[in-house]
């Protein structure tokens, strides 16, 4: 790039970040005006001296600034303190849009100035490097088939923000795109103003905190919200880019590119720890994903029959389509919609018999006398029909524009919407089959034998065509309902299609009976059996998730077991030949470390691909990560790059949750920027995994370093949260665990078990309780011991981790993650909450350890990245950071305040109901703040 060049995009991004810059000031601006309306003067006043003083004190920390500053804090009127919180509070909610909004400018600014320069991390850029590196079209039809990603949406607690506040968020959003409208007058512009001014005084007067705790429907509803909003139109749209790009790289092949994009959901199916999660939920669920896909194909036909009214008087349609009406006159009865009466426009005709079957569809198949589409392929057969007209006649674009992306929808949707993955922890299993075979005279224990025995047992029920339950036999609630789950199953397969129910997943698994057990309840209903013929149907996968480093450990031996059994590898045959394997981020760095988890989910990635290509098997890997750091959270492009490539050949299904789910997926600009990074990770992956570039001898040296760091750093990491006996009573009393358990933000219990054991406490509330303290331990706690011990004062190790920083994708994340967990920690604040723990000597002990570590890790991050600053590799996100801290920090000591009045109040059996809603809303407002919850 030229100098001049460079200059004007160094120009060119100063005037975006001030396009920035007017928004925050404006929207502030805004906010500062209905604090003054809503409050009077004093109010905002209160509020500008803490935001300055706060400023001040981060500028440059001066004892007697931080002492003015917090006892302005202090001294807050309580009467107006719930104000001054959400004051803060919300200025984050406006803040976030602000930067969302921008998101959309810069790639709008690109592509307007960019000419024809390829955007990086675009679809086209992946493609264009495949040519640029003289890829035969028979690779890349062999790579683009090979690309598959699933992301699975779940109802993990970890959005704190509400529905409602969302669709303001919304509204405010669009109402802010249409300022860079430069066609707006002066009065258009007075008038957006007066609109967002209403917006955000609705947005003061709404409350952020549920009342209760959502149902599981509820958080379903919420799920669906990101299909009928964006998805279902963003989507076909990525299809269709990837189309558009390999017809122009390679124009000799006709593309129809495969369904390698799909949402899932757990929502409705994640039965484990929640109780709330039963099979008529389930089945619930199901008709609410139906019923949301019907509508939106309802309003595209609506939408089609308004634009198709070609006449016969002046073109010619296909015979097909007259025969297809004929016969639809014979077999429907139009109950629900109106016969188009004039004879002449044949397409509006078919499409009335079309929404009739539509309708009909989205009702019970009992309903015998209505016709209906039994699959969707009967729907596409009817669209294709319209789509071969439409080019008889030259209609090409019609078909290209509307009917294209209609056909992409319902191969992508069809009529369940989205798979449904069903998941229960492995022991409800083993306790329904220990009550079942002691039903039977089986066994009195199944529960007590030793693993071959009972995959022994449990492989003689599988090939034994007699039925093991007996409908007579009564048993527990828990075992009926274990069992009425693959009834439901099954049912659902019949009414809503194979595809709305493929996967079972099952909780910390530990042993190859585990999936066994599932297979055999499985059989009970029909989800896998042999036929006459002796061929076996599989529509259900027992599907393990590997989430402790014991597990992890164990995997590549329990998936070889599994493999030795004949029946279980015809199951897998049944399926494809493709086995679903789930990996955990959040137990296994819960239980390791950031750094050993990252390591031996590696491994783990590595063997367990291993063990299967010995069997011929492929493997689709579901990788559960979180929306925090602490719990594999990252751009979704970069989560795919940091697989190994070779994991990847069987596919990719990634956990999407809670504000993640809101962040990429509430605006159509920005999911289609994720969707689309996405794809072009697929694409390099699959270009990597086909042609690598690391040099085999040196991976396998860093390797083995990488494994000589982690071994340091579990070794560290367990010292302090297993091995020190005082370690939980610290984080209990340091930040604010049992405050988050009563935020309602989802339907689950924020613990396995009614226990106060570190074992059983959730990893979304561990990680959600270091983020709201400031500390965001579980992100990068032990990292710099771990270094330091490998380096041991050698120049030479400390270059040779520099160059795996620079050549080596795992440990170039790896170190990046630790980056951005270290600019978004700070340990002053974090001090303030230790201040909490009543037992000096604890709290000075364990702090100071904690202490130590965040700066080693610092200073071996700046030493091995070579920056001087950290994250400034990352300027925009360095700055954002920067930029909100000071806004944050009042919230943070303003939590901490109440949290030490709140519990003093409730050591003496009271309580305050106030009081508990202000510690929520910094909750809330530090959620907001520091983009990042669990």
């Amino acid at each position: 790039m030229s100098d001049q060049s460079s200059a004007q995009a160094a120009s060119g991004r100063v005037q975006l970040n001030n396009l920035l810059r007017r928004d925050v000031r404006f929207l502030g601006n805004i906010l500062g005006e209905v604090l003054v309306h809503q409050g009077g003067r004093e109010l905002l006043n209160v509020v500008e001296q803490i935001r300055e003083q706060s400023k001040a004190v981060r500028a440059e920390f001066v004892p007697e600034l931080f002492e003015q500053f917090t006892e302005t804090i202090s001294s807050i009127d309580p009467s107006n303190r719930t104000r001054v919180i959400r004051a803060f509070a919300l200025y984050f909610q406006l803040v976030n849009i602000a930067e969302q909004n921008h998101r959309i400018r810069r790639k709008k600014d690109y592509e307007v100035t960019s000419g024809e320069a390829v955007q990086s991390g675009s679809i086209e850029s992946a493609i264009q490097k495949l040519k640029d590196r003289n890829t035969t079209i028979e690779d890349v039809k062999e790579m683009i088939d090979g690309i598959s990603l699933e992301l699975v949406m779940t109802a993990h607690p970890t959005e704190a923000t509400r529905r409602a506040v969302l669709d303001i968020h919304k509204r405010i959003a669009d109402d802010m795109m249409e300022l860079d409208n430069p066609t707006l007058t002066f009065r258009e512009r007075e008038k957006l103003k007066e609109k967002l001014m209403n917006e955000v005084l609705i947005l003061w007067q709404t409350d952020e905190l549920r009342d209760r705790k959502p149902t599981v429907i509820d958080e379903v509803r919420n799920g669906l919200y990101y299909f009928d909003e964006t998805l279902f139109e963003v989507l076909p749209d990525v299809y269709e880019e990837l189309e558009r790009c390999l017809t122009k790289y390679y124009p000799e092949q006709h593309w129809h590119v495969h369904d390698y994009l799909r949402f899932g959901s757990w929502i409705g199916g994640d039965r484990d720890g929640n109780p709330s999660v039963k099979a008529n939920i389930t089945w619930e669920t199901l008709q609410l994903h139906r019923e949301l896909v019907i509508g939106k194909y309802s309003e595209k036909l609506e939408e089609l029959m308004e634009m198709l009214s070609f006449s016969t008087n002046l073109v010619t349609v296909t015979a097909e389509l007259i025969a297809s009406i004929r016969a639809d006159r014979e077999q429907i009865e139009l109950k629900n919609v109106e016969l188009w009466r004039n004879t002449s426009e044949p397409y509006r005709i078919k499409i009335g018999f079309m929404l009739e079957k539509l309708c009909n569809t989205g009702k019970q198949q009992q309903d015998n006398d209505k016709v209906r589409y039994n699959s969707p392929d009967e729907f596409l057969a009817d669209l294709y029909i319209i789509d071969r007209s439409l080019r008889n006649h030259y209609a090409d674009y019609v078909a290209d524009t509307y009917i294209a992306k209609f056909i992409r929808q319902v191969e992508l949707f069809g009529f369940h919407l989205a798979a449904l993955d069903v998941r229960q922890h492995s022991k409800e299993h083993e306790n329904a089959m220990t009550e079942i075979l002691a039903r039977m005279k089986i066994t009195d224990d199944y529960s007590a034998l030793s693993e071959q025995e009972k995959t022994e047992l449990l492989h003689h029920l599988l090939v034994d065509p007699r039925p093991l339950t007996r409908c007579y036999l009564d048993y527990s609630d828990a075992t009926k309902e274990c069992l009425q789950v693959y009834q439901t199953i099954y049912d659902a397969q019949q009414e809503f299609g194979v595809d709305c129910i493929s996967s079972y997943l099952i909780s910390m698994t530990e042993a190859a009976s585990d999936l066994l057990e599932v297979m055999v309840f499985a059989k009970e209903v029909g989800l896998f059996r042999y036929e006459e013929d002796g061929t076996v149907v599989c529509t259900l996968q027992s599907v393990p998730l590997f989430e402790t480093i014991e597990d992890l450990h164990a995997a590549p031996a329990i998936m070889k077991q599994l493999f030795e059994i004949p029946v279980y590898r015809e199951a897998v045959q049944a399926c494809g030949n493709l086995h679903e394997i789930m990996l955990g981020y959040s137990d296994s760095n819960k239980d390791g470390g950031v750094v050993t988890a990252n390591w031996e989910l590696r491994v783990a990635l590595k063997d367990i691909t291993e063990t299967a290509s010995e069997y011929g098997v492929k493997l689709k890997f579901f990788h559960g990560r979180g929306g925090a750091l602490g719990r594999g959270g990252m751009p979704l492009n970069r989560s795919i790059l940091a697989q190994p490539p070779s994991t990847v050949g069987g596919g990719i299904k990634i956990t999407e949750q809670g504000e993640v789910l809101s962040s990429r997926y509430s605006v159509q600009g920005i999911a289609y920027r994720s969707l689309e990074q996405a794809t072009w990770a697929l694409i390099t992956a699959a270009r990597l995994a086909k042609h690598p570039e690391e040099d085999v001898v040196k991976e396998a040296e860093w390797d083995e370093i990488a494994r000589s760091i982690s071994d340091t750093a579990l070794t560290k990491y367990q010292d302090l949260i297993f091995r020190d006996p005082d370690f939980l009573e610290f984080f209990r009393e340091s930040t604010p665990l049992p405050e988050v358990g009563e935020l309602n933000i989802g339907s689950r219990p924020s613990k396995r078990k009614g226990s106060d054991r570190f074992e059983d406490l959730r990893a979304i509330p561990w990680v959600f309780a270091w983020t709201q303290s400031r500390y965001l331990l579980p992100a990068w706690y032990a990292a710099g011991t771990a270094f330091q011990t490998y380096i041991d004062n050698d120049p030479a190790k400390l270059a040779k981790l520099q160059e795996m920083y620079e050549e080596f994708p795992f440990f170039t994340t790896l170190i990046d993650n630790l980056q951005m967990a270290l600019a978004k920690a700070d340990l002053v604040i974090a001090r303030e909450y230790a201040r909490m723990i009543k037992n000096k000597q604890v709290r000075d002990r364990i702090f100071f350890q904690i202490e130590e570590e965040y700066y080693l890790t610092s200073a071996l991050i700046l030493k091995i990245t070579g920056q001087q600053q950290i994250l400034d590799n990352v300027p925009v996100i360095q700055e954002s950071i920067r930029l909100r801290n000071p806004y944050v920090d009042p919230l943070s000591y303003l939590q901490v305040s109440l949290l030490t009045e709140l519990r003093q109040l409730r050591e003496n059996d009271e309580d305050d109901a106030e009081l508990l809603r202000e510690v929520l809303l910094t909750i809330n407002g530090i959620a907001a703040g520091l983009r990042n919850t669990g």
